[in-house]
């Protein structure tokens, strides 16, 4: 059974224009910001102090399952989720390069809290590319104002992850309703807004109309959002279920999807070189608490005739292999990361197909990475590290769950193809 478990933050009332009407009290671009404009050194400085706090609360948030609402505010009021905002709407427009590095750095410390505002930053970069004047005036407001996006994209129970059946339906004078029901909607619970993947629907083809993304209030009329995410890792992102029911959406409240991936784009490879941060983070914490475990609390194997277990050879080796595999996946990841600024800057099929390729290397690297050095972790640790009361396998946990976001496999496959015969990866949104 569903629980909803509606996380209460100061500025999520209802609002009084619940159906994303524009009116005059609607934030415009331009003014006065709420939160700081980072610059990039800023921006690395105020990552590695949240991350440092994150980190000190991390295993009790995971054990006992506590939403970090207090932190996700915290991470509004630092003005890191407007590090994207482009300059001439106010913003710092970072480099793609400096916010993974904001991403691996807050996913070391917790990479539940790190993740929430993934998406966040994905629709971000969805407003940047597909928005109207108008509408990219309003909502990098709504940003630089310290307002957060959630997300609504997946759906449960559908023949594959871009089967999608959520629908607006026009009802006349710019005006549609939204229906569907969203699952893994990380961040969907903390948002101001939540964009929504749908059909805009036709008479001549109902269901089968071109994705488009609606933005909807988290508390407009119709919209419920469940606390119903019970995964075994990253416990704490509240990825659980959005329902939507007749909720109306203006045409001012609406941008296209299908044609993000009508000509070279770099959408996918920016959400998923975001996600390859989260899994090199996770990789890194972990290897810091094996290595931190050996130094203070392991017992030396009496075979190594050793005082210390950090003079064990067999535990150095260990750790240096792990450390050798993260510094790979802090180096795959940076190459990534610049290759997509690269094609940002120049965009064209042949430097879109180098940055999928750089990202998809990544991220199926820092996948194999963080699995296996959170899980060699209680090898070097020794037995004791395996007790319940430690919670050290939260690492391992959040590794394997995050993983699974979407196979790295396949990122494989695409690396495969092209180092055969140089097909180029897939457009899409998930390379």
């Amino acid at each position: 059974m569903k629980t909803p478990h509606d996380v209460l933050l100061p500025r999520s009332a209802p609002p009084d224009n619940a159906a994303g009407t524009p009116s005059a009290s609607d934030n415009p671009a331009g003014e006065a910001a709420y939160v700081p404009v980072l610059s990039a050194p800023e921006a690395l400085a105020v990552a590695h102090e949240i991350a440092a706090d994150l980190a000190a609360s991390s295993s009790e948030r995971d054990r006992d399952r506590i939403l970090p609402a207090r932190e996700l505010e915290r991470l509004s009021a630092s003005g890191l989720l407007a590090a994207t905002v482009p300059v001439e709407h106010g913003g710092a427009g970072l480099a793609v390069e400096t916010l993974v590095e904001v991403f691996r750095i807050l996913a070391a410390g917790d990479p539940s809290v790190a993740q929430v505002p993934h998406s966040h930053f994905v629709y971000v970069n969805a407003m940047r590319h597909q928005g109207t004047p108008e509408q990219q005036r309003f909502f990098f407001g709504e940003v630089l104002a310290g307002k957060r996006f959630g997300n609504a994209q997946s759906e449960t129970g559908t023949r594959h992850v871009r089967d999608i059946r959520t629908a607006l339906t026009p009802v006349g004078n710019g005006r549609w309703t939204l229906n569907g029901t969203k699952g893994y909607s990380t961040g969907a619970l903390f948002a101001d807004w939540i964009p929504v993947l749908a059909h805009l629907d036709t008479l001549a083809a109902p269901g089968e109309g071109p994705l488009h993304v609606a933005w909807v209030e988290r508390h407009a009329p119709g919209v419920t959002v469940t606390d119903d995410w019970n995964g075994m890792g990253q416990r704490t992102t509240a990825s659980g279920t959005v329902d939507l029911v007749d909720v109306e959406v203006h045409d001012t409240r609406i941008t296209p999807y299908h044609l993000t991936f009508s000509g070279p784009q770099t959408y996918g490879a920016f959400a998923q070189v975001l996600h390859a941060a989260l899994d090199v983070g996770i990789a890194r914490a972990a290897l810091d608490e094996a290595a931190l475990f050996v130094r203070t609390k392991s017992r030396p194997h009496p075979d190594a005739q050793v005082e210390r277990a950090a003079d064990d050879p067999l535990v150095v080796q260990a750790l240096g292999q792990m450390e050798l595999d993260v510094r790979a996946s802090e180096a795959l990841l940076r190459e990534a990361a610049r290759a997509v600024d690269a094609a940002d800057a120049d965009l064209t099929a042949d430097t879109v197909a180098t940055a999928s390729l750089a990202v998809a290397a990544a991220r199926a690297h820092s996948a194999k990475t963080s699995v296996e050095v959170s899980s060699r972790l209680f090898e070097v640790s020794g037995t004791r590290s395996a007790l319940d009361s430690l919670n050290l396998d939260r690492h391992w946990r959040n590794a394997r769950t995050h993983t699974l976001h979407d196979p790295a496999a396949w990122k494989v496959q695409h690396l495969g193809r092209y180092a055969v015969d140089g097909t180029p990866p897939p457009n899409h949104g998930q390379l």
